[in-house]
């Protein structure tokens, strides 16, 4: 197999995406067709004399199945959602389908063209635009309850956001790693107190599943708009904002404030029990573990393990031990207060 040249992720050139599917799509003669952005897949811009249209080429990894499951969830979405709440829906073709299969270097790859939003990335830093954020979200679940596709799908459950990253990320850095017996300790308790918090009847259906805001806090007028769908799945609503509430573009001073605008605004459409708020950090950790296992699935073929030796594993040791730390006190508070109650 490997004694020809063989691509472990490939840059595919403009002129050839436009061979391939300009006359798939009735937008109009492809002006340009620009390399927009590499980040899990690869985005192009492309101008047309109708306007702007974005296409998602989908990395090796991703298959039909997957991309059939965002694209058919974007357009259910698209027909039951209301005027304050959008989502980045897919351009059908011309025979009413809504992606392409590519022949790639690496193999196959699927490209899918979207609706281009002509907003701002809104940074989420006043209360104002937190509380129309919070509401958003809700309305963006509330859809998402109301769509069945019969399809299968993962679940962001705690197999998926710990127990396959941990084996990933111990496998990366060796087994007999000195780090290996606390990461498994951390999984195996954060597991543990996700699985006691969901035990309490946490809010679980369809999920944006990457709803960290640079992904979602897309504003068009005085609508928000969601885009990028890829790890949409069904899970715990606290996971999804969870990601919003560990945005890192807010400054710390006005974070506690910011984040209670943000829930009055979801509440004020939909039901989040106080449960669900409590379940937050847990998710938080979650999501950091889960991302440290994506870093590990990116670096044989993508980023290179330069940037993720002893340095990267020891900051996300340290974080992790002072999330159980801040937990183990959360509890012995909890506890007391309970005792007290009594």
């Amino acid at each position: 197999m490997y004694n020809q040249p063989t691509a472990l992720r490939s840059v595919l050139a403009p002129e050839y995406l436009e061979h391939c599917l300009s006359r798939l799509y009735d937008i109009g003669p492809w002006k340009q067709c620009l390399f927009w952005l590499r980040g899990l897949n690869d985005t192009y811009r492309i101008e047309t004399p109708d306007g702007f249209y974005i296409l998602r080429v989908y990395r090796s990894e991703v298959s039909e199945s997957d991309v059939n499951f965002e694209v058919s969830l974007l357009t259910e979405l698209r027909r039951m959602m209301d005027a304050t709440t959008h989502v980045s829906e897919p351009i059908p073709k011309n025979d009413s389908t809504l992606y392409t299969v590519l022949n790639a270097p690496e193999g196959e790859r699927i490209a899918v063209i979207f609706r281009y939003l002509k907003g701002i990335e809104h940074p989420l830093d006043d209360e104002a635009s937190c509380y129309a954020f919070g509401r958003s979200a809700a309305a963006l679940h509330a859809a998402m309850d109301l769509v069945t596709i019969a399809q299968p799908r993962f679940a962001l459950d705690t197999d998926f956001l710990i127990q396959q990253p941990l084996k990933r990320i111990c496998e990366y850095i060796g087994l007999e790693h000195q780090a290996v017996p606390f990461l498994r300790e951390f999984a195996v308790s954060l597991q543990k107190r996700i699985e006691i918090a969901a035990a309490s009847g946490l809010d679980w259906g369809l999920c944006h599943g990457d709803m960290h805001g640079n992904n979602n806090a897309f504003l068009e007028g005085e609508q928000f708009t969601h885009y990028d769908f890829e790890w949409a799945a069904k899970g715990w609503r606290a996971y999804d904002l969870a990601q919003v509430k560990a945005r890192k573009r807010q400054s710390r001073e006005k974070q506690d404030a910011l984040w209670n605008s943000l829930m009055r605004g979801y509440r004020s459409v939909r039901h989040f029990s106080d449960e669900d708020e409590q379940a937050i950090e847990l998710f938080i950790m979650a999501r950091r573990f889960w991302v440290m296992g994506l870093d590990v699935a990116f670096i044989h073929q993508d980023t290179g393990a330069l940037d993720y030796g002893e340095a990267w594993l020891n900051g996300f040791l340290e974080e992790f031990r002072h999330a159980d730390h801040r937990q183990n006190i959360r509890q012995q508070m909890m506890n007391a207060y309970i005792v007290l109650k009594e």
